[in-house]
């Protein structure tokens, strides 16, 4: 079924979940769907998304002699998202572009906040700060159960990274400090299982997205 043409305001939609949970396979296969109905689509993620945000990532997943601590990779992190936002994301939404973005500000609040167990309230305030108040219109939270996430990405050696090596318990506060974040914005963040195949994930994310653009445009044309 064919959806309403794009309106002049741009869309950011953020894609979240564990280590595993499928997220960015979906990002790709969502954004195809996008653009074949229309849409004029960006997809980028974090932390990354601009050359200097890209040098930051690879600081912060790559890892190396020196240990991070928990405050310097949050900062790292929030310099990355300040730099994405400011030169990618916000100019895509001003051109009325629909954004999908892999991972954003909840991750932080999961990864450096249930996780490594930073001050969450801090943490909100430093996300409205780098991200200039920008928040997502709709996120999708690829939900999988923590032995499940983990067992994927060890079959993928060769796309392992720093988080990867942390400990079960880790994952294990990251996936329900999620799902925490979800029961606070229901509305914002909808739950997808992730355990199911590609293909039925993709079109669970079908529906969920269709529908929440022809009632954004519904809205939208209500408010005229």
């Amino acid at each position: 079924m064919a959806i309403p043409s794009q309106n002049t305001a741009g869309i950011f939609i953020t894609l979240e979940g564990g280590e595993g949970s499928g997220k960015t396979t979906q990002a790709v296969r969502l954004c195809r769907l996008l653009t074949a109905q229309g849409y004029e689509v960006l997809r980028t993620r974090e932390p990354g998304g601009t050359p200097v945000a890209e040098q930051l990532r690879r600081i912060l997943l790559e890892g190396s002699a020196e240990p991070l601590a928990p405050e310097t990779e949050t900062l790292l992190i929030l310099a990355a998202r300040r730099q994405h936002v400011a030169q990618v994301i916000q100019p895509a939404l001003k051109r009325g572009t629909l954004v999908v973005c892999d991972r954003f500000s909840d991750s932080t609040m999961a990864y450096q906040g249930y996780g490594r167990g930073l001050d969450l309230t801090l943490l909100r305030a430093l996300n409205r700060w780098a991200a200039g108040k920008l928040a997502p219109h709709l996120t999708l939270l690829f939900d999988v159960p923590t032995p499940t996430g983990l067992g994927r990405r060890q079959g993928q050696p060769a796309t392992q990274n720093r988080l990867d090596r942390e400990t079960e318990r880790f994952h294990s506060r990251v996936r329900a400090g999620f799902l925490a974040l979800a029961r606070r914005e229901p509305r914002r963040i909808k739950v997808v299982d992730a355990q199911q195949s590609p293909d039925s994930v993709a079109a669970t994310v079908r529906t969920l997205v269709m529908d929440w653009l022809r009632a954004r445009h519904r809205r939208h044309v209500r408010g005229r």
